[in-house]
């Protein structure tokens, strides 16, 4: 599997991860044989970037924190709670419950692996993704520091819900005002987790304090250090984080991982707590499997296992390439695999489209 622009996938490449609908049903299916029709009409759902198979890299088997079909389930558990919260219905907690529990039960079985976020972002789908994102971060950070059971399902139910609040009004009506606190969407979410009795009241304090920054310059209303649940300092770095590598957040600009994990380490003791910083940086993969980049030595390859640990030195397969030979013929082509781990006079120099 490798992660490509969009513009550069061909008819006939084969998609290698499925994409969602927000409700959680399948667009395309992994395995499918991509047409000009169905690569236009990705282009036209906002699709930058697809996961496609490469016959240079079909015995390598992408690691998953998390497996695609609790993935799925998350995604229509949410779609469900959003849906009722928008047409200003109770929701029931269950299906969140259950959603965070499998996620928790698969982070520990696989905490040694570094998770990739190569979830395919639509616009349909887009504010789903991006809260699973921030759910599956937030769980794995929670394993690293030590959390038990509670605080984990704790956490994770505050981070799968963290925008919750952006939905719960009709932000047009009138009655709605946009510089009033109260009105803010952390204050928002705040209130309708806190009413639910089936969830920890700490559940809805991660909604409500992601805003905050430890120098005190965040919002709603200005807390700094200590005065910040550990939980809410999570959150804060994974949701800036993912809004950072998404084409559908509201920052000036999509950064590569490896960037977004830069400016996320120059705001640490300024809006993000340094030791949480720290835990991030452990958690990521700063190169995620599939990526392709240039090596100081002038080599192309394509990452396909991660260093844990060393979250900067992922292993890469370069493929030397007869000039005369078509892309898909393996034979014709040298393949070596790069452990930067054990080779440190070599440097990722460039992300490649």
């Amino acid at each position: 599997m490798k992660y490509v622009n969009v513009d550069l996938v061909e008819p006939g490449d084969v998609l290698a991860r499925s994409i969602y609908t927000s409700e959680g049903l399948t667009l395309l299916h992994a395995g499918v044989q991509l047409t000009v029709g169905m690569i236009n009409k990705l282009r036209r759902f906002g699709v930058t970037m697809l996961s496609i198979k490469d016959p240079f890299l079909d015995e390598v088997k992408e690691q998953e924190v998390v497996t695609e079909t609790t993935r799925k389930d998350a995604i229509r558990n949410l779609s469900q709670a959003i849906s009722c919260v928008q047409s200003g219905k109770n929701f029931d907690v269950r299906g969140i419950q259950k959603s965070v529990g499998s996620i928790i039960d698969e982070t520990l079985r696989n905490r040694r692996v570094l998770l990739n976020l190569g979830e395919i972002r639509t616009t349909d789908n887009a504010m789903y993704i991006h809260s699973l994102n921030v759910c599956m971060m937030a769980t794995v950070m929670g394993v690293g520091l030590g959390y038990n059971a509670a605080q984990l399902k704790e956490l994770a139910i505050g981070a799968l819900l963290h925008d919750i609040g952006k939905l719960s009004v009709d932000k047009e009506a009138p009655a709605y005002k946009k510089n009033s606190k109260t009105n803010h969407h952390t204050w928002l979410g705040f209130d309708l987790l806190r009413k639910k009795h089936e969830m920890s009241i700490v559940s809805a304090h991660v909604p409500l304090q992601h805003h905050e920054w430890v120098d005190g310059s965040g919002e709603p209303r200005g807390l700094t250090g200590d005065e910040i649940h550990d939980f809410a300092k999570i959150v804060a770095i994974c949701n800036y984080y993912d809004n950072l590598i998404s084409p559908f957040s509201a920052e000036e600009e999509t950064l590569p991982a490896y960037e977004a994990c830069e400016k996320v380490m120059g705001l640490a003791e300024k809006r993000f707590d340094h030791k949480m910083v720290i835990h991030f940086l452990r958690s990521i993969a700063m190169y995620p499997t599939g990526t392709s980049l240039k090596l100081s030595t002038g080599e192309i390859g394509v990452i396909i296992d991660q260093n844990r640990g060393l979250p900067s030195r992922p292993v890469i397969r370069v493929i030397r390439r007869d000039q005369q030979a078509n892309r898909r013929m393996v034979d014709d082509h040298e393949i070596m695999d790069i452990d930067l781990s054990e080779k440190p006079t070599i440097f990722i120099t460039a992300v490649m489209d």
